[in-house]
């Protein structure tokens, strides 16, 4: 092992339960190590040359930094992204974390994307070029809203069937991810597809955030359906909604004044080739 130095290698399939165990025990406790098990394979198909990095020392694994991979049709190319997530690491071992996202930035033909970044991890990733999205939230409470004309269907088999085309490609990768959840608004003869998860804020796990909406356009018209369907069906008592995704601002809404950041590292590919899918936002229910 080289003295005290521990090991940086790949994720493989077979080392997926213990790190898991160990994201379980020194990094999120809320989610059991069978949950972190199913959050680290994400459901979709992909050429993922790994699950990310960890760190073993006398053989036990002392940090980890999971990835997610996809490969993604941007502009009529295929581009391969990784996502960067879960990064933990013991505190003896605190000096070599940096090491697993090296590892993670050294794997050549990929973009990268870090959605959740926080505390000491902005700068870091800053030093390591990685840029700024714009994350302009507005927070909007939910309410019991009349949405006249408008059916929420949430029901998976359904959606299946009222979707066709990107957008049932993009319902059947995530339909098993652990954190997305769905629905599709029926509004006039048009449906839009609505992919969100629960999300915490100061502990309070009372908030939904729109990840993907297939026609943001249509959201004003379905808003009140959406709006009362997230509050009696998933107990969100209000929504986080960001312009980049929804662009349009509730006349109820608030803007947050320190909404959380979201990065991307890329030669190529501009702030606005960049979403939240196939990604740990759709994969892990923190």
């Amino acid at each position: 092992m080289g003295g005290n130095r521990a090991v940086v290698a790949p994720i493989t399939r077979a080392d997926v339960p213990e790190v898991a165990a160990y994201l379980h025990r020194a990094l999120n406790s809320r989610l059991s190590a069978r949950e972190w098990e199913d959050s680290i394979v994400p459901p979709w198909q992909a050429k993922a040359p790994n699950h990310g990095f960890h760190l073993r020392s006398d053989g036990r694994v002392v940090g980890t930094a999971v990835a997610f991979y996809a490969e993604r049709d941007v502009r009529g190319r295929t581009e391969r992204v990784c996502n960067l997530a879960a990064w933990c690491v013991d505190e003896e071992q605190r000096s070599q974390g940096l090491r697993l996202v090296l590892a993670l930035l050294g794997q050549r033909g990929y973009h990268f994307t870090d959605l959740s970044p926080s505390g000491n991890v902005v700068a870091l990733n800053e030093r390591l070029k990685f840029k700024h999205l714009d994350t302009a939230t507005t927070l909007v409470p939910n309410l019991v809203l009349p949405g006249r004309g408008v059916t929420a269907v949430a029901d998976h088999e359904r959606i299946a069937l009222l979707l066709s085309g990107r957008q049932r490609q993009i319902f059947e990768d995530h339909r098993r991810a652990a954190a997305a959840r769905h629905v599709v608004l029926q509004a006039h003869g048009r449906n839009v597809y609505v992919m969100f998860r629960k999300d915490r804020r100061k502990r309070m796990p009372v908030f939904a955030t729109v990840l993907h909406i297939s026609d943001p356009q249509l959201l004003p018209q379905v808003w009140d359906r959406l709006s009362t369907h997230l509050l009696l069906r998933h107990g969100a008592l209000a929504t986080l909604l960001e312009k980049r995704v929804v662009a349009w601002k509730p006349p109820q809404g608030m803007t947050l004044p320190h909404p959380r950041p979201r990065m991307f590292r890329s030669d190529a590919l501009d702030a606005g080739d960049v979403d939240y899918l196939y990604s740990e936002l759709t994969c892990v229910a923190w």
